[in-house]
């Protein structure tokens, strides 16, 4: 998904930059008039805060608090707050979803070959294989002594959860300016107005056409964020997605992709990968408005379904 700045109306003052980082191209738009020198101050506090999250909860680096936590499984190894509480979100998230959502499928993702590092294409093999038997329920925290405990040789996957909060942690550092958005390689979270001091508009990637929309949507003061099976294909089996079901192991058959609009990106990413495992338009929004929060399913057929909440959005 992107931004879709509209030509009407007078266009204010804006700067956009672009980073690569969580696993993607990030690009950040502010809105408003400021000096150039705190545009740029507020760019590197943004950037900063989805680095800050990179470097502890990353699958893909081998010196991330993360991949040290996979590699001492059986005992229980104290972490930085940032990985403890993302872990606390995840393991909310699996509880919710009934499994749908579960850290514990790295293993499976990288025996399917989704294992090379972005930025240098390096294979980030773990350093004892991963139990593709194991669940959310293998991971133990301890909120006295700030501890993980890993009850089986597994390794974890926080690739939604960790991006939503990277996303939420850079609007944080946005806060006060006329509009801004953090776009994570089309996952949103939309604050204020954009250039033409109107609400955000949001293209919904169409699963088959690369450079066309499926549909739009209107947003402010939320995420938006898709999960679709388009975006990373295994590079060992070419019917293979990286959008498993962590109970089956397998890549999902039956949606196209899912999108959500959320409070916060934490919730709407990692919601929306739940949503889309159900593999099913009607049980995709039935989880979502379960949860009060707006849903938009294209299956495989190209049809478009969506919730009544989502019906504020695409009006």
């Amino acid at each position: 998904m992107n931004p879709v700045h509209s030509v009407h109306g007078a266009v204010h003052a804006y700067a956009t930059e672009s980073r690569l980082l969580m696993g993607t191209t990030v690009d950040i738009t502010v809105v408003g008039h400021r000096p150039d020198d705190a545009v740029q101050a507020a760019f590197e506090r943004a950037f900063g805060a989805m680095s800050f999250v990179e470097r502890s909860c990353s699958r893909f680096d081998g010196d991330s608090a993360l991949r040290e936590l996979c590699r001492r499984p059986l005992t229980p190894v104290r972490v930085p707050d940032i990985l403890f509480e993302t872990l606390r979100v995840a393991l909310e998230l699996s509880e919710l979803t009934g499994g749908a959502f579960d850290p514990t499928v790295g293993a499976a993702l990288e025996n399917r070959g989704f294992s090379r590092h972005y930025l240098t294409g390096d294979a980030t093999l773990a350093h004892r294989p991963g139990d593709e038997r194991a669940t959310y329920r293998d991971i133990v925290l301890n909120e006295d002594e700030r501890t993980v405990l890993l009850q089986k040789p597994l390794l974890l996957d926080l690739g939604a959860v960790a991006k939503g909060l990277a996303i939420d942690l850079a609007a944080r550092e946005l806060d006060g300016w006329q509009g801004f958005a953090v776009n994570a390689g089309g996952d949103l979270y939309l604050r204020g107005t954009d250039p033409t001091g109107n609400p955000w508009t949001v293209g919904i990637q169409h699963p088959l056409h690369q450079d066309a929309m499926i549909s739009r949507l209107t947003a402010t003061d939320a995420a938006v964020c898709t999960s679709g099976s388009y975006e990373r294909r295994s590079p060992v089996s070419a019917d293979a997605h990286h959008l498993l079901d962590p109970r089956t192991g397998e890549s999902v058959r039956g949606l196209l992709s899912c999108t959500v609009v959320a409070p916060m990106a934490i919730l709407a990413d990692s919601v929306s990968t739940a949503a889309f495992v159900s593999g099913d338009a009607e049980r995709a929004l039935t989880l979502l408005s379960g949860l009060g929060l707006a849903g938009l399913c294209v299956d495989e057929a190209l049809a478009i379904t969506k919730n009544a909440a989502m019906e504020e959005y695409t009006k």
